[in-house]
């Protein structure tokens, strides 16, 4: 089974086009995929139901990628004040027990984090806790356009700190348009500085793309063997 932890380095509203992107894409090279999202906040009520941004999002694109959460919150704030707000407290052992039984329902299982690694969700509990917890390797999707060079270069030291598994990174909203010294650098510094690979540089993308055309884009911007770290028939 594949399993893959997308994280970011700063709040990413764009980076559930990575992950969408990359579940529909394995769908499309044969693999059945699923996307599980722990905790996601500002979701909205509909009928009596919660209904997921995210997760709708994805359905969107694939309706045959199968979707999975644990906490849904209606504020739109940090995870751990929507919360507080809500009189929640999100728990290690919720996550760890939903994610055991969805496990064996995909080939391919992607689970999306929120805002990064240092993400407090509870007393003592960070989003890196998830991931050392499931154990599983990161791919880091990076605003080309939004994130420092710092808080970067922080959170990627920061997960070999903790030994967890880096896959590579993604730059995704890159403005190939732009003059600006320090985002045509980006890349370069990122790989210089943590040793860690690039793996695609994506420019900013539609909410409304065809679904054919974002895997289009992910085929032709991210190195999906590397990302999911197997050989692909369909791509040879």
């Amino acid at each position: 089974m594949l399993e893959l932890f997308i994280t970011g380095v700063e709040q990413n509203k764009n980076k559930i086009y990575v992950t969408s992107g990359l579940a529909a894409t394995m769908q499309s090279l044969g693999y059945s995929c699923g996307v599980y999202k722990p905790i996601e906040t500002g979701v909205k009520q509909k009928n009596g139901k919660y209904v997921s941004n995210d997760l709708s999002y994805i359905k969107f694109i694939d309706p045959f990628i199968n979707t999975y959460y644990s906490y849904q919150l209606e504020n739109d704030l940090s995870p751990i004040l929507s919360a507080a707000k809500e009189g929640l407290l999100m728990e290690k052992n919720t996550i760890l027990r939903d994610y055991q039984k969805i496990l064996d329902k995909d080939e391919c299982l992607i689970t999306d984090g929120l805002s990064g690694l240092g993400t407090p969700l509870s007393k003592n509990f960070l989003e890196e806790d998830i991931v050392k917890m499931l154990d599983i390797p990161i791919l880091f999707v990076v605003s080309g356009k939004n994130s420092d060079i710092n808080n970067t270069l922080l959170s990627i030291n920061r997960a070999n700190e903790l030994n967890i598994k880096i896959n590579g990174i993604i730059i995704n909203d890159y403005p190939y348009e732009s003059n600006d010294a320090e985002i045509k650098m980006m890349p370069k510094l990122i790989e210089e500085y943590t040793n860690e690979k690039i793996l695609g540089i994506l420019p900013k993308i539609d909410k409304n793309i065809n679904p054919e055309d974002l895997i289009t884009v992910m085929l032709n911007g991210i190195d999906i063997e590397s990302v999911f770290k197997i050989k692909i028939s369909k791509l040879n």
